[in-house]
């Protein structure tokens, strides 16, 4: 018995041991462990009940992936936040004694910790202005890909190529960006066509609309559309526009397979598909002064 209430008082002077003191209040080691605890927990619940927002309850309403994507990580920060100061309360931390920390915080932000502070600033400006969202197709400079994840700092974003890029959520505010998807998945794409000068307009205008309608990714509204685009030097130049949604991800795919069809549709209506040609004519003196010289 002895024994056991030795344990006990043991374990109930350690459990109390003060480790310093944090403005007014003793910071114990029971203190430490349930701000361990707490945090822990407050983290893991917030991204628990995140991925329980998109996975399960948005996609019951037909809510955009981008917009759940969103909402459940405003959510997620709503929760980190009030998780913290319920936790300060509870474990009796004077919160104003973190003036002096958050003072010098402030300095090293001011120096050494802009980009980190001006992404996250980036990424909570995303977030709630939806520039871009998860699920869109994007380029910006020499990088194609579809953003899968918008975190506090970065931007994952997977190219066609199976290549995941982190992109700093600052460049996504301050640089061009193209959103193929910002309004909806739907894009018109043009694709150059050259033939002979004689060929028909009017048939090379049926044969490519027909081509375009053949292809299953091409949207039947709106309909796909030929333009004559000029009288090039060696042949008359067209523009086939078609419209996809299909083919947003992957739009050099599309031009392939037209590409292809066009070819063998012209194959079976002998039309002919010009290409450079130069004339070069030789003066008799010029020729002469050579042959003397060889």
């Amino acid at each position: 018995m002895n024994n056991v209430e030795e344990i006990l008082h043991w374990m109930k002077k350690t459990w109390n041991i003060e480790l310093f003191h944090f403005g007014d209040s003793p910071f114990t080691t029971k203190t430490f462990f349930f701000l361990i605890l707490s945090l822990f927990l407050v983290i893991y619940l917030s991204g628990l009940i995140r991925k329980l927002l998109i996975r399960k309850i948005f996609p019951r309403y037909h809510l955009d992936i981008g917009v759940g994507e969103s909402v459940g990580t405003i959510v997620r920060y709503i929760l980190l936040i009030t998780g913290l100061v319920i936790i300060f309360q509870t474990t009796g931390i004077d919160l104003s004694a973190l003036g002096l920390l958050v003072g010098a915080l402030g300095v090293g932000i001011g120096f050494g910790l802009q980009s980190i502070t001006n992404n996250f600033i980036s990424g909570i400006i995303i977030l709630f202005e939806r520039p871009v969202k998860v699920g869109d197709r994007v380029e910006m400079d020499d990088l194609a890909g579809n953003i899968v994840n918008i975190s506090a700092r970065a931007t994952t974003i997977i190219t066609n190529d199976n290549i995941a890029v982190i992109v700093p959520n600052s460049d996504l505010i301050n640089k061009r960006v193209i959103n193929w998807s910002l309004n909806k998945r739907e894009v018109r794409l043009n694709f150059p066509v050259g033939v002979s000068y004689k060929e028909d307009p009017e048939v090379i205008r049926n044969l490519l609309i027909e081509v375009a309608k053949e292809n299953p990714g091409v949207l039947e509204t709106p309909e796909p559309h030929v333009r004559f685009d000029e009288f090039g030097e060696s042949s008359l130049r067209f523009q086939i526009m078609v419209w996809t949604s299909e083919y947003i991800d992957k739009p050099k795919d599309l031009k392939s397979e037209l590409y292809f069809a066009i070819f063998k549709k012209f194959k079976e209506h002998n039309i002919e598909i010009p290409f450079p040609q130069r004339d070069i004519h030789i003066r008799s003196g010029v020729a002469e002064n050579l042959t003397n010289i060889s």
